[in-house]
């Protein structure tokens, strides 16, 4: 396939800051690759340290002026307005968003349209964010009220951009906070387009905000702005180490969604066929680029060969092709250097010992040659201390443990620096509870994987992060609590009468 000429490509060559269309002032143009291809789709605006200062000061202003004096039943009747119109657009964006990441297309439709219930979500909690009455005594009126932090900057992930966006403006908004966003220099072009429904839906200049750039130009600077209040990240547990120090000298308030190595555990008592659909679904969704991915597959001894000729016969009946096919299973790695990631990793599993049951290797195949391909990957006589155990791969890469007995599941489980999901499958209901209640994780699954919803606070233990997204907690990170005493008589003692 010839290269498209660069003059025919999509073009998104300006920022969205306090309302209008702009053109980077410090930044560049770049090609925005699609991972099915290996080619160029659009040209897209990447800003730099200029264009984070006037997004900043632009939101700043808004959450000065009018943004924070407007009823919380007023922002709710925005997000709504933007829901509505989201819902409209799911066609178009869910196209853009796979032209940009390589998911698949219906799986991007399918995640967007429970994208506009999450909207509807915080939309209903705009109006609910109610202090207490502090009882003292007849003297004192004593009382708390919430009120948005300020200016928070989203850092946008390349793997998720759109659910990742959406669970933090969605908070950010309700709360009554002013926004800049950054998404992935890999995955620029639908943030735009949400600042586009954003405009339409009538939303105040300044109050939503992208600028679309490079981690550590556009983003570092976001990060260290001193009239940013507050940071969400969803990313690399490593990059928020970075973002802490960077923070540190104004005492910048963060939430993380970091990185997993999430252990799914299939005791010999499970239903085994329901437990092999959600293993094998987890392992090998969204190319195995979620931090949710149920890599290290931990199979009770007794049931562990089953289980991996269970892996080995669907991993060849897994269909791995274009996104835009809607019978495709699975669609190529989202930019090169994760190819090569996941490719390396795979390498390390030979080397440390690990039997490759079933892929490997990159798909070669005339049509997908040139795009970022890679077989779904099944390795068994995994152990915990292998690389391929340890870290998180973000490939379609499934490692299955053997364990004997209870006390042994936990303890593999729990021997990562991560926590942020785990599932489990057992028959068994007090094993369900006591199995679920010793796992180190934010989100535990018992008999189903992956069932997340906008009411489920959603977050990690240990190095998976702070703080929660989704549920009624979702709005904590984004508010302050006042507290007010009034008192009743005026009167207050001289202390220098004597």
């Amino acid at each position: 396939m010839p290269h498209e000429s660069r003059a025919a490509l999509p073009r998104y060559e300006h920022l969205y800051i306090n309302g209008e269309w702009v053109k980077p002032l410090d930044g560049e143009l770049i090609e925005s690759i699609d991972p099915a291809t290996g080619r160029p789709w659009a040209i897209a605006p990447m800003g730099g340290r200029a264009d984070i200062d006037r997004a900043v000061a632009a939101a700043r202003a808004a959450f000065n002026g009018p943004w924070r004096r407007i009823p919380g039943y007023e922002r709710a009747a925005l997000l709504r307005r933007f829901a509505d119109l989201f819902s409209a657009a799911i066609p178009e964006l869910a196209v853009i968003e796979s032209r940009d990441n390589g998911n698949l297309v219906r799986e991007h439709r399918a995640s967007l349209t429970a994208q506009v219930q999450w909207y509807q979500w915080f939309a209903s909690l705009a109006d609910k964010a109610q202090g207490t009455t502090i009882p003292i005594d007849d003297s004192v009126h004593a009382f708390t009220s919430r009120v948005p932090v300020g200016v928070v900057g989203a850092v946008i992930p390349w793997n998720a951009p759109l659910l990742a966006t959406c669970l933090k403006i969605g908070a950010a908004l309700a709360a009554g906070c002013t926004l800049v966003v950054k998404p992935a220099e890999q995955t620029p072009v639908s943030a735009l387009e949400l600042a586009r429904l954003i405009h339409e839906a009538g939303f105040p200049p300044g109050v939503f905000n992208v600028v679309p750039g490079f981690g550590g130009t556009a983003g570092a600077h976001l990060v260290m702005h001193p009239d940013v209040s507050k940071i969400s990240f969803t990313g690399s547990t490593q990059t928020a180490k970075h973002m802490v120090r960077d923070g540190a000298d104004n005492l910048k308030r963060f939430t993380f969604e970091l990185g997993g190595k999430a252990p799914h555990i299939i005791f010999a008592d499970a239903d085994l066929d329901n437990a092999i659909n959600a293993a094998t679904a987890s392992a090998w969704r969204l190319t195995g680029q979620s931090c949710a991915l149920g890599s290290r597959v931990l199979v009770e001894r007794t049931v562990y060969e089953r289980v991996v000729e269970a892996f080995r016969t669907r991993a060849h009946s897994v269909r791995v092709g274009l996104p835009s096919i809607d019978s495709n299973h699975m669609g190529p790695q989202a930019h090169e250097a994760q190819l090569k990631k996941t490719l390396s990793y795979i390498d390390f599993g030979k080397e440390d010992g690990a039997e490759l049951v079933a892929g490997g290797h990159r798909i070669a195949t005339p049509e997908l040659a040139s795009g970022y391909f890679v077989e779904p990957t099944v390795f068994a006589g995994v152990n915990n201390g292998m690389r391929i155990a340890r870290d998180e791969i973000f490939g379609p890469v499934a490692s299955l443990i053997p364990f004997d007995g209870e006390d042994e599941a936990i303890a593999i489980a729990n021997d990562t620096p991560y926590g942020l999901t785990a599932g489990l499958w057992t028959r068994d209901v007090g094993r369900a509870h006591r199995v679920s209640s010793r796992i180190e994780a934010g989100m535990v699954w018992v008999n189903t994987y992956s069932f997340l919803r906008w009411s489920t606070p959603y977050g990690g233990f240990k190095s998976s992060g702070w703080g929660r997204e989704n549920g009624i907690d979702a709005l904590d990170p984004y508010l302050e609590t006042r507290t007010t005493v009034i008192s009743t008589t005026g009167q207050f003692p001289d202390l220098y009468a004597s």
